[in-house]
């Protein structure tokens, strides 16, 4: 097992007086500004005392039926050995699959998951840190610390905090949204799914900015981003000023009755090319800008065997396009989804199958477990900035 950050943090040597005159910079360890760059280094995340989170409406509002229903039998208890073991098995086959293709992974802190904690207004305690793809946001040098509107998952970013302090003295950026309240006027407590054809509501209100990182995939100077029951559009616009004028954020529409995170509706797997969930994503509403990219439809995904996986998973059915790109080829995807791998190979793609469904349970597959620390590539425009929607603004 690879050892956790705090173990591997690498002492920086002083300098002498003569040596700083004729050294070279060192380069920023964090250089992430899309999808698909050859990936150097990324963070995989661990499920070390995860624990079943606190039942509230924004986690049972996004869970399949089935995982609704078991879900809160079991909060706030550590998942159970049946559940974490095979998920342990893949996690390590994954880390192993990377380091093979030449990525060096870096592993968060154990964290006490299972103690309880509190502020002023309510009481939870955590999840688990198997989604570095949520909390933590990577633009160009900078790493992001998000709101997150799950109330379990309120300290979860103190698991990486022994690599942001690396990162950031060895030159990254490293900054955080203000920290909500998460009081009781962010949640619509009168909240139902929306059924067919009936307009779009969420469980979270605009009380306060709130967003997922994994709601937000980069292509260059350009962020795509999904409105959901985690992001609300003061997160969106929070973190469109935050970035200022150097980045233009666009809002893809998704049909999800039950909206959480971009990747598995809208994903970009290369310059030009982005893999669309052909459920959640009308092709005729994707953004002007786009008009020039091949738009690749997902395949209807297999369908998952075994009581367990089915009843445990916190994911929808489209996780098939849940996947991570080393380059602009190679797509790391789950080998029990035969669809996917032959639909990858169809379009020109290198897939990379690698067994990972147990890992749903915890929150994922392999973008959400993911968090991309490098890749080798420069900061570029993939759009004609002047295409954009009518309500945009420039």
């Amino acid at each position: 097992m690879i050892k956790p950050a705090s173990a591997n943090i690498i002492e920086q040597p002083v300098a002498s007086p003569s040596s700083r005159e004729v050294a070279r910079p060192t380069p920023c360890p964090v250089n992430s500004h899309n999808e698909w760059d050859p990936l150097e280094e990324v963070i995989v995340g661990h499920i070390d005392d995860a624990t079943i989170p606190t039942s509230h409406a924004t986690v049972m509002c996004n869970m399949p039926r089935s995982a609704a229903m078991f879900y809160p039998l079991f909060s706030g208890r550590r998942y159970p050995a049946i559940m974490a073991k095979p998920a342990k098995r893949e996690l390590e086959g994954f880390i192993q699959l990377l380091e093979g293709e030449g990525v060096q992974v870096r592993i968060p802190d154990p964290q006490p998951f299972h103690k309880k904690f509190a502020t002023p207004k309510w009481s939870a305690r955590g999840f688990t840190c198997a989604c570095p793809r949520d909390s933590l946001l990577v633009v160009g040098d900078e790493i992001i610390e998000t709101p997150m509107a799950w109330r379990s998952r309120y300290f979860e970013t103190f698991a990486y905090r022994s690599l942001l302090r690396e990162y950031f003295d060895a030159g990254a950026r490293w900054s955080a949204a203000p920290k909500p309240q998460l009081d009781d006027a962010l949640y619509n407590d009168e909240y139902e799914m929306p059924k067919k054809g009936e307009p779009f509501r969420y469980v979270i209100t605009e009380h306060e900015p709130v967003f997922d990182a994994a709601d937000f995939v980069r292509c260059g100077r350009d962020l795509f981003v999904t409105r959901s029951n985690v992001t609300n559009r003061a997160g969106i616009e929070w973190l469109r000023r935050h970035l200022g004028e150097r980045y233009r954020i666009t809002e893809i529409i998704s049909h999800c009755p039950a909206p959480m995170h971009i990747d598995t509706t809208f994903m970009p797997l290369a310059p030009g090319r982005v893999l669309i969930n052909p459920e959640y994503v009308r092709v005729e509403e994707l953004p002007p800008m786009l008009r020039d990219w091949e738009v690749l439809t997902a395949p209807e995904p297999d369908p998952i065997r075994g009581r367990l996986l089915k009843i445990s998973s916190m994911c929808g059915k489209w996780l098939n396009m849940n996947v991570l790109s080393l380059d602009e080829r190679r797509v790391v995807c789950e080998e029990k989804q035969p669809g996917m791998i032959q639909a990858l190979k169809d379009w020109g793609f290198e897939p990379i199958p690698c067994a990972f469904q147990h890992h749903a349970a915890f929150g994922g597959a392999f973008h959400c477990a993911t968090l991309d620390i490098r890749r080798r590539g420069m900061l570029q425009s993939y759009f004609d900035k002047e295409a954009r929607l009518p309500h945009e603004e420039p």
